[in-house]
């Protein structure tokens, strides 16, 4: 989990001065924080436009297992998996509240490898760190992120805005969380048989990095604003693409066709899942934790975006008649099924 050989134990700082401890090194950027960390609530200004607010609650055991997570990609993906939240409303985020639970088998060093972990997103992404809480848990770690962010009104993306005849288009690939979690699963069963067995990851490293340190997609909002393109609806890849497309289908009450050829899938994700006796579709289709952005667009947008590398576009919003459907590279057309997450399948 953590090895260090000097250890602080966090209760000779106490909650205020461990909160102290832990933020003083995060400076204030953005003039809508008017007050961050140190007083009883944090003071926001966004003056005419849309505030956007998301949370997410991540439990050890349950969204990562620290046998194979180190304690600063955990900060750092903490809040980049809130972040995602924000630009999936094609907004801007601008801060985060972060609190944590802790067991006492976490010295103070361990809790410092998490900030600086959130430290790195927050000044990567151009995020004000404005509040949070510290609490002892006899769960485990415990943590929790709150998002902020703004958006003109006219440019706020909502789940329910799909029309018939839409594009369906992802940002980035697909799967290569799932796979590369399956790797690190499988690396970690070596290593309870026999911890002599040093961990195999030569040539894994972008499908693991996806999987530990994933990436919120703003510079995908930001370049749809320099086309001057405001998709009818978007949501973030965190569960699965299939359920995304489903959601953004039910709530627009719309059918889609997707196509399997069109996925985007990187060589070593697909190379990997086979390796490991997985479809490479289903990876893309049911694995999560890609956080890229699904969206759709009016077909007047395609021009704009035809030429980019980095968005693919992979069917078609139909009506709601003609259900959500998938044609597969044989030609052969299936329902669209949601196998991803599911936050209380245990």
């Amino acid at each position: 989990m953590f090895e260090n050989s000097e250890r602080t134990d966090i209760a000779e700082l106490g909650e205020f001065g461990l909160i102290k401890h832990l933020t003083d090194n995060f400076k204030i950027k953005h003039e809508s924080s008017i007050k961050g960390v140190g007083d009883d609530a944090a003071v926001l200004n966004f003056e005419n436009k849309e505030v956007l607010i998301s949370t997410d609650l991540l439990l050890e055991g349950i969204h990562f297992d620290l046998a194979y997570v180190p304690l600063m990609h955990l900060g750092y993906k903490a809040i980049q998996v809130n972040l995602s939240d924000i630009y999936a409303m094609n907004g801007i985020a601008t801060q985060v509240t972060f609190s944590i639970g802790l067991s006492s088998k976490f010295p103070l060093e361990a809790v410092e490898e998490i900030y600086k972990g959130v430290q790195l997103a927050c000044d990567k992404f151009n995020i004000d760190l404005i509040g949070g809480d510290t609490s002892a848990s006899k769960q485990g770690l415990v943590i929790s992120v709150t998002s902020i962010g703004y958006a003109e009104k006219k440019d706020v993306v909502y789940r329910n805005g799909a029309q018939e005849g839409d594009l369906l288009c992802v940002s980035g690939d697909l799967g290569g969380a799932y796979v590369g979690l399956q790797i690190l699963e499988r690396e970690k069963q070596i290593f309870l048989e026999n911890p002599n067995i040093q961990p195999d990851l030569e040539g894994k490293d972008y499908i693991i990095e996806r999987q530990l340190k994933p990436e919120g997609r703003r510079d995908i909002v930001d370049l749809l604003g320099q086309m001057k393109i405001v998709p009818t609806s978007m949501i973030d890849v965190s569960d699965g693409l299939a359920s995304e497309i489903l959601h953004i289908c039910q709530q627009s009450e719309k059918g889609c066709t997707l196509y399997e050829e069109k996925l985007p899938i990187d060589p070593m994700t697909y190379e990997t899942a086979r390796e490991l006796g997985l479809d490479p579709t289903v990876c893309a289709l049911n694995g999560g934790e890609d956080y890229e952005l699904l969206f759709t667009i009016k077909q007047a947008d395609y021009e704009k975006l035809k030429h980019d590398v980095d968005i693919s576009i992979i069917g078609h919003i139909t009506d709601k008649n003609s259900g959500c459907k998938m044609v597969s590279k044989s030609n052969v057309v299936h329902e669209l099924k949601a196998q991803g997450w599911n936050a209380f399948k245990l």
